[in-house]
């Protein structure tokens, strides 16, 4: 009971308002258990009373700035229904669900006596969702994402930035709350690095200092694109490591299904087309899948048409991926995706004979 009510000072004075409530509720039921059942209503009643621990927009406005720029270092967004529609790999999924139910079930932990430090970091190629998942795990937990701009957080001027990160830490300390370090190799570069200067190498002295002083009870999430380059000392303050990787073709199906938000198409009931579609699409991350089906939409839209069509897919990433190309090439391309030479005539609005003449000679 003394160990309760000792942690439950050390949350007031570090105002971590999920630990005063973890242990008040374990204090709660011994005491309850105890036979004091009057104290343990009132510890109760009180917690049912106080505010909600989810932290409003208000709390969060007055948020810390870069001393010489006066930037704010720190971009705040609260979760929305939509960041809880994402479509993950399995392996990922599993492992982020791990990542949420540790935090969800600290009560139990803790009356265990376990503490488990609320740390994950991803890591992958550009593009592959890391964001995606901060949001996620933001919607899910119901707690703002506060994530650190690094573009303002690195000063000219010399302990600035380490400054600039200790505002940051002990501003997320304050209020539950997701602290997100994206583009995290930016400042947690290996200090054996002979092309960094001595300043960045005390950057990261200081930003593993504040990792371990960083309430158990909000999350720390960083996302890198550039794993190899982080200090090995950073992957030791992470006691969830997940990497991010290319999507297979049963979660590209799932993106295009969620990305094209119901339009009509003629395409996902084909198992042809849509076999096609996806061969085209392997090896390309989820942000250049959303980026191509938004482009289609917002076609579809200008051009006032019905319904996607499979041609229009297959012309959008015929041009992605081929900025400059000439005009056999496309006519090739879609006659090799089953489109008939009639079809290609219409959608590049030249002659049959031009198009014959192409297909002759490729």
């Amino acid at each position: 009971m003394y160990t309760e009510i000792l942690r439950i000072i050390e949350g007031g004075l570090n105002r971590d308002i999920k630990k005063i409530t973890n242990y008040s509720k374990i204090l709660a039921e011994k005491l309850e258990k105890d036979g004091d059942g009057k104290l343990a209503k009132l510890i109760i009643n009180t917690l049912e009373n106080k505010p909600s621990s989810m932290v409003s927009m208000d709390s969060l406005l007055s948020s810390p700035v870069d001393q010489e720029s006066r930037m704010s270092i720190v971009d705040i967004s609260m979760p929305i229904k939509n960041d809880g529609e994402v479509i993950l790999p399995p392996g990922i999924a599993s492992k982020v669900e791990d990542y949420v139910n540790l935090y969800q079930h600290q009560n139990e932990l803790i009356k265990n006596g376990l503490e488990i430090s609320n740390s994950l970091l991803l890591y992958g190629i550009p593009g592959g969702g890391k964001t995606t998942i901060a949001k996620y795990i933001s919607y899910k937990t119901g707690l703002p994402l506060i994530t650190a701009r690094f573009d303002a957080i690195v000063s000219s001027l010399l302990g600035n930035t380490s400054k600039n990160i200790r505002k940051i830490f002990e501003y997320a300390d304050e209020k539950p709350c997701i602290l997100f370090l994206d583009e995290f190799d930016a400042i947690a570069k290996a200090r054996d690095d002979q092309y960094e200067l001595g300043e960045l190498k005390r950057v990261i002295n200081s930003l593993l200092q504040n990792i371990d002083n960083f309430s158990k009870s909000n999350l720390l999430i960083a996302a890198t694109n550039h794993s190899e380059l982080l200090d090995k000392a950073i992957w030791r303050r992470f006691n969830t490591i997940i990497e991010v990787g290319l999507p297979n073709q049963n979660e590209i199906q799932g993106l295009i299904e969620k990305f094209i938000q119901g339009a009509a198409n003629d395409f996902l009931n084909d198992e042809k087309k849509l076999s096609k579609i996806l061969q085209n699409l392997e090896g390309k991350t989820p942000s250049f899948i959303k980026t191509l089906f938004n482009n289609i939409l917002a076609q579809k839209i200008i051009r006032n048409k019905e319904m996607l069509s499979y041609e229009d897919v297959l012309v959008e990433i015929f041009e992605t991926n081929n900025k400059d190309y000439k005009v056999e090439e496309l006519i090739i391309f879609l006659n090799e995706s089953g489109i008939t030479q009639e079809r290609i005539t219409q959608i590049m609005n030249i002659s049959i004979r031009q198009v014959r003449n192409n297909l002759k000679t490729k």
